[in-house]
């Protein structure tokens, strides 16, 4: 693990009509790295993520890429850095490819407008690394079927495709297996592992034999605040966790 962060926040908070999503959270991401982050609905880890990713800004605290301030910057800046994310919710354009939402992906993150994207699929070096992408994925097969066909799993691996388009030094991924049956599952936590050496990442996820599989450190969030975060072994012997989320009393 490297000594400085490549992504750290220091002492964020958030509200939403004077309650507080997350209150004081600080939070680190090391190259090569793995941290999972966990807690009950309703704990503040999409929000989290959104301020990490710059989508929702923060009332308090900072926010640094490898040493520097980003703490003022929009997702868009935030992403040409490096920083790129998956959502809950799926983000695909359902009406077209697999091929050209893998192109688009691929055409922001060079920084192409959109008034051409009707002709990225003939232009040879976004169709070599949309097909890299496919290839990484095992989605050569589905290029060319319509993204709102593909199976659920399907379609949570080209999302998690189309946010690696910039090759980004993080990746925050919230809850990449929802909805996916034990197979799915399975094959997308071999992917992701697969992912470590060349990115940092933090996964926001509900299945824990994934979690404990993954993960290089735990997080976890309850009620807003940061509980633990340490070694996944740890967690599961840590009491306030096991309150918290895992069931015990």
């Amino acid at each position: 693990m490297s000594s400085r962060p490549v992504l750290e926040a220091v002492g964020i908070s958030k509200r939403f009509a004077g309650v507080y999503a997350n209150r004081d959270v600080s939070i680190d991401l090391h190259e090569g790295e793995l941290l999972a982050l966990i807690g009950p609905n309703g704990a503040g880890k999409s929000t989290l993520v959104n301020q990490l990713a710059g989508e929702t800004a923060s009332d308090a605290g900072t926010v640094a890429f490898r040493g520097e301030d980003i703490t003022r910057l929009k997702s868009h800046a935030r992403a040409r850095l490096g920083v790129s994310r998956s959502f809950q919710v799926s983000a695909l354009f359902d009406g077209l490819t697999v091929e050209h939402n893998l192109l688009l992906a691929v055409q922001v993150h060079e920084g192409h407008s959109f008034r051409f994207w009707k002709a990225v699929d003939r232009d040879d070096g976004l169709l070599e690394k949309a097909h890299d992408l496919a290839r990484r994925f095992d989605l050569m097969d589905d290029l060319p079927t319509l993204a709102g066909a593909l199976a659920h799993g399907e379609k949570r691996q080209l999302e998690v495709a189309m946010a690696l388009a910039g090759d980004p030094a993080v990746l925050l991924l919230d809850e990449p297996m929802a909805g996916i049956g034990p197979g799915g599952s399975v094959e997308l936590t071999r992917l992701l592992d697969s992912l470590k050496a060349r990115h940092a990442i933090l996964l926001i996820e509900h299945d824990m034999d994934a979690v404990f599989a993954l993960a290089d450190r735990v997080a976890v969030l309850d009620g807003g605040e940061l509980i633990f975060c340490g070694d996944p072994q740890e967690v599961r012997r840590d009491e306030g966790v096991r309150r918290a989320y895992l069931g015990d009393t």
